[in-house]
């Protein structure tokens, strides 16, 4: 009979199933900080064509016409006038004087409320991009 150098283990070695799960720990931390990019629920209109600007604030209506805005990634704030989206949107053009304001407005909101976030842009020189989403390709 031939003896072996090495003895078998019978035991079950749990270190690579914890590696495994570690690093899929890590992998769904970071994928869900980048999945909502924009929290707020609207629903946009639909548009033809898209822009390829990337926007450094938004500006979002949503169907009950509360305003929220943001700056770059960062956190989303209620804004309760226009003259307080006026300020809002003036210390961001201080940050950066190129930057994009992208207005995300639910469909049903007024005519009107846009067009007074569209004159806030205007009479500051903002750059405006209207949020649309892609129409439907079912006919």
């Amino acid at each position: 009979m031939i003896k072996r150098k090495t003895k078998v283990i019978d035991g079950f070695s749990m270190s690579s199933m914890t590696d495994i799960i570690f690093l899929l720990l890590i992998f769904f931390m970071l994928t869900s900080t980048i999945v909502a990019p924009n929290a707020i629920k609207v629903l946009l209109p639909e548009g033809e064509s898209q822009t390829h600007a990337k926007p450094m604030a938004r500006v979002t209506i949503t169907k009950e016409n509360q305003y929220y805005a943001q700056w770059g990634e960062g956190k989303v704030e209620r804004i309760d006038s226009h003259e307080d989206l006026k300020i809002f949107l003036l210390d961001c053009k201080k940050k950066d004087s190129g930057m994009y304001v992208a207005l995300y407005a639910d469909v049903s909101v007024p005519y009107g409320e846009v067009v007074k976030v569209l004159n806030i842009a205007n009479e500051n020189d903002f750059k405006m991009v209207l949020a649309t989403s892609a129409p439907d390709k079912k006919q």
